[in-house]
């Protein structure tokens, strides 16, 4: 007989207990290895090229320990709260299964080269507060599912190629305190429920193709610190609300299509410090107590600068360059004391004196107010500016002499008083700032001996050029030696008590030599004989120069002669001679072009003209010539393609040097376009048309296809702008040339974009792979961006992009083919303009500086 026994109601809670504690161990084991599960599937299904996760193994029971894995501090439970495996060179597909990690609060994969889709598995991650999936190759759409993450607080997916619009639904994660979705693809409108969560300070979604107009809600937030709408397709206003946010320190609303008035309240607020606007400027600007930073540069802004702006107590830096304000400087922005960092009033259209008031700003470290049309003297007020570090006055019509106060500048580094008018001797006293690093002198009209000490000990820290009545004493540099022109001028009276009598006799006989001269040359040689003072030279300096045209001296061939390398009795270094054959069809028009343009023009990226020579040969036959600054290391076009040229062993192009050159051809542009009296188009930018000096810095050359501009913005008279006479050169010419549309300044820029793709790619724009319909635009366009390593020049990734560097990827190689792209563009109107070229490359070099020297860019 069985007998069944049912169990004493007093044991039932303890075995409950029982279970439970034996059932507890299985399931935190159960917990950790799904974490450890989940690490080796993301292992297993990327590509880890450097060995970053090599300590990820099976063998390892204690992820913990694992490069990057975070765990929590109980003892009870191993669960991975956080993952950091930024900049280790992963990329491939984010795997699903890092959705696994379920208590996971901290997930950066940021800086690193992941493409694909954003997996929605993500959506399982609800403890995460902080997701940084940032500078990678992302694409496709934002997921919808990341709403799920309800306690997320930094969301960052910026510089990526995402697509499509930004999720309304991000809005239901009310903890966000970050959006920062900059630099990707994404469209349609900014989400309105953003103004609603109640801790979000920084909205960063600029450089996106974002459009509609800025929700008036997004001001109702009373958390916003930081909101950045920059470079978008915004339009309309500025609502109201968003001026009267009560905690907003930085706006940035630049590159967009925004219009009408600037709500008097954003002038008024108590707690912005920096504002960046474009296209948009106030009557009135208010007072802006707590405003530190104020960007207007890289507009088109005209008229004359805001008295009141002078309000501004607690300004530290300002910057209007690149504009068109015109007017005199105005005094009540040399009042404002507070200015520290830098003051940047350069490439607009100033007028008049400096004022006086300019010696008010004591504190500030940097002054710039170059290129523009100041006239009159360097006012000795500036000699109280003790902190200035940098001072750029170049490109104005200055003169007199520099202060003796400059003396009291013994923290100056950099000094630029180039491009002026300024006369008299170089003082002594600049021997005494010994923190002196770069002076720039050049075409100025200084004379007499240049010092010796000081930072003119080194000739490489010193730019003289120009200045015809300079000499030196130490041969380094590129003048007269001060004791030839003391032994000139101690027989000065002599020769003037000969050459006087001589001159009067033969006067006569030189006005009828020169009748004859003018029937045999058929042309007028105005444009030479009215080109700058230079040292007369004949047929026969030039050809014991060049061994009577030895072909051992030749260095290049052009469209309209050729090109020697020779030495000259009166210089001490060797002289570039183009010899013009005015056999060929526009080889005098040429000749002509090229000596006006160079009459007028001067510049550190254009070529130097040293003197010409338009004569007739023993023949009888027209001889012209141009003698130029001599270039060693050849033209652009020998180092991008060396092979072609001879030079297979030469070295290559770095990425530094890219970008240094890309700048230099940007300035010299910018120059041509914008700076001169009447702006100049070069019309035919290429690489055998820049020329490289001994270190590596880049000239512009070959004014003979130039054409000056009227103020009608077409190709001044005298100047034929058909296309019989326009060859330019197949691969660089601007398509609506082809169309019959006239030269422009626009033109240049597109003939600009080609060579910086060339630089880039290592490709001409002729390369005979392009002989499908697809230009050299189309197909990097079509790589950019997720996959332009594919089309970059293999020899600069070996040099300066080994291992993968994305964040000289992201910082500057991205955006130099961007600028690229947009100066290559089809039309026209959609091609940037040369300042702001030169003012977005001038960026890009500060950023490869600042992560060539360990440093980071944010």
């Amino acid at each position: 007989m069985i007998r069944l026994f049912a169990p004493c109601p007093k044991f039932i809670p303890l075995l409950a207990v029982f279970i439970v504690s034996c059932s507890l161990p299985l399931a935190i084991s159960d917990d950790t290895d799904t974490d450890r599960e989940a690490l080796l599937c993301f292992k297993s299904q990327i590509s880890d090229p450097k060995g970053s996760l090599s300590s990820w193994s099976n063998t390892s029971q204690n992820f913990c320990n694992w490069q990057g894995v975070s765990c929590n501090n109980t003892q009870t439970q191993l669960r991975v709260i956080a993952l950091n495996v930024s900049s280790k060179g992963l990329s491939g597909s984010i795997p699903p299964c890092i959705g696994n990690l379920s208590s996971i609060a901290s997930l950066d994969l940021s800086r690193n080269a992941f493409l694909g889709k954003i997996p929605s598995e993500l959506r399982r991650l609800r403890q995460i507060s902080y997701l940084n999936l940032s500078i990678n190759s992302l694409e496709g759409r934002i997921p919808d599912e990341l709403s799920s993450c309800s306690n997320l607080k930094v969301l960052g997916l910026s510089n990526n190629s995402l697509q499509g619009e930004i999720p309304q639904s991000l809005t239901q994660c009310t903890h966000l305190q970050q959006v920062i979705l900059y630099n990707n693809k994404l469209e349609g409108s900014i989400p309105t429920g953003f103004g609603t969560l109640p801790e979000l300070k920084t909205l960063d979604l600029s450089n996106n193709a974002l459009r509609g107009g800025i929700p008036p809600l997004l001001g109702s937030s009373s958390s916003f610190v930081y909101v950045d709408l920059g470079g978008n397709q915004l339009t309309g206003g500025i609502p109201e609300f968003l001026a009267n946010s009560s905690s907003l320190q930085v706006l940035r609303l630049t590159q967009n299509s925004l219009t009408g008035e600037i709500p008097p309240a954003l002038f008024n607020s108590s707690t912005l410090t920096t504002i960046y606007l474009d296209r948009l400027i106030p009557d009135s600007i208010g007072n802006l107590a707590q405003l530190t930073e104020f960007h207007l540069d890289g507009n088109n802004f005209n008229g004359s600068i805001p008295s009141n702006l002078g309000q501004w107590r607690q300004l530290e830096k300002l910057d209007l360059s690149h504009n068109s304000f015109s007017g005199s400087l105005p005094s009540e922005v040399f009042n404002i004391s507070s200015l520290s960092q830098s003051l940047d009033l350069s490439h607009n259209l100033f007028a008049g004196p400096i004022p006086l008031e300019i010696g008010n700003l004591i504190n500030l470290g940097s002054i710039s107010i170059s290129n523009n049309r100041l006239t009159g003297e360097i006012p000795s007020t500036l000699g109280n500016c003790v902190l200035l570090e940098y001072l750029h006055m170049e490109g104005n019509l200055l003169t007199g002499s520099i202060p003796q106060s400059f003396m009291n500048l013994k923290s100056i580094k950099k000094l630029d008083l180039s491009r002026n008018s300024l006369s008299g001797k170089v003082p002594e006293l600049l021997t005494l700032l010994s923190s002196l690093q770069k002076l720039n002198l050049s075409f100025n009209d200084f004379e007499g001996p240049i010092p010796s000490n000081g930072v003119f000990g080194n000739a490489s820290r010193v730019i003289l050029d120009g200045n015809y009545r300079l000499c030196a004493n130490d041969p380094g540099y590129s003048l007269p030696l001060c004791s030839e022109l003391g032994s000139q001028s101690k027989h000065k009276s002599t020769i003037l008590k000969i050459v006087i009598p001589i001159a009067v006799s033969v006067v006569i006989s030189l006005l009828c030599l020169m009748a004859v001269l003018i029937k045999r040359r058929k042309q007028k040689p105005s444009l030479q004989q009215s080109s700058v003072n230079m040292r007369k030279i004949s047929y026969e300096d030039i050809a014991k120069a060049t061994d009577e045209f030895s072909p051992t001296n030749l260095v290049g061939l052009g469209s309209f002669g050729a090109v020697y390398k020779g030495m000259l009795p009166f210089e001490t270094n060797p002289v570039a001679i183009k010899v013009f054959d005015l056999n060929k069809y526009g080889a005098p028009t040429s000749f002509n072009a090229e000596c006006e343009a160079l009459r007028y023009i001067r510049h550190r990226n254009l070529v130097k003209i040293i003197t010409l020579c338009s004569t007739i040969d023993p023949n009888g036959y027209d001889f012209k010539a141009l003698v130029f600054q001599y270039m060693p290391n050849g033209s652009l076009e020998m180092w991008l393609h060396p092979e072609d040229h001879g030079h297979g062993k030469k070295r290559f192009l770095t990425l530094g040097e890219r970008i240094s050159l890309a700048l230099d051809i940007a300035y010299a542009l910018d120059y041509l376009h914008n700076q001169c009296v009447s702006p100049l188009i070069h019309c035919d930018i290429k690489p055998s048309n820049v020329l490289l000096d001994l270190e590596m810095t880049a000239y512009v050359s070959d004014f003979g296809l130039a054409r000056f501009m009227s103020a009608n913005s077409t190709a001044a008279p005298g100047n034929s702008t058909s296309l019989a006479d326009l060859k330019g050169s197949i691969g660089y010419i601007a398509p609506e040339y082809g169309m019959g549309g006239q030269i422009s300044m626009k033109g240049d820029v597109y003939s600009y974009g080609v060579l910086l793709l060339e630089i880039l790619t290592g490709k001409r724009p002729t390369d005979e792979k392009f002989n499908d319909g697809l230009s050299l635009h189309d197909r990097v366009d079509a790589a950019f961006p997720h996959r332009v390593t594919e089309i970059l020049d293999p020899n600069m990734l070996h040099n300066d992009l080994d291992g993968g560097n994305s964040e000289l990827m992201q910082s500057c190689v991205l955006p130099l083919v961007k600028v690229a792209l947009m100066c290559s563009m089809a039309s026209p109107k959609d091609r940037l303009g040369m300042a702001q070229v030169s003012t977005e490359l001038h960026s890009i070099k500060q950023a490869f500086l600042e992560l060539s020297s360990g440093g980071k860019v944010v």
